[in-house]
């Protein structure tokens, strides 16, 4: 059975898509991007954009009633892979690094908004 899951602690969708799907015990979380929800500004520069797509990933989490431990596995879009070192040491500011998920980090020319960063996720309810 798919759950929906939806919280307004994260930006809304701006096409077809879900912020996420609770599927047999997997969340799948769509990518976010560095928008605040409560103001729908885009946070610019690469530590601010990734501390807010870390809070949004942390809202819809929080929503499914998971957390970053649940997290297994994550994707890293970045337009610039100069900003790697930055962005790593704040995404794994999130994390307990005794269980890091799975990841892949790319670098991609354009994002939805010309932002710098987008993450998707997926978690398992143990």
């Amino acid at each position: 059975m798919k759950k929906i899951i939806s919280t307004p602690k994260a930006p809304a969708a701006i096409g077809p898509y879900s912020q996420a799907n609770f599927v047999n015990g997997v969340l799948y979380i769509s990518g976010q991007i560095p928008v605040n929800s409560e103001t729908g500004n885009v946070e610019e520069g690469i530590e601010k954009a990734t501390h807010q797509v870390m809070k949004n990933l942390e809202a819809i989490l929080t929503e499914a009633g998971l957390s970053f431990s649940h997290v297994v596995k994550a994707t890293i879009f970045l337009k610039n892979m100069d900003d790697f070192a930055a962005m790593n040491e704040i995404y794994a500011s999130y994390l307990n690094p005794e269980s890091y998920p799975a990841r892949e980090t790319v670098q991609v020319s354009c994002l939805p908004k010309n932002v710098d960063i987008e993450i998707s996720v997926i978690a398992h309810q143990f």
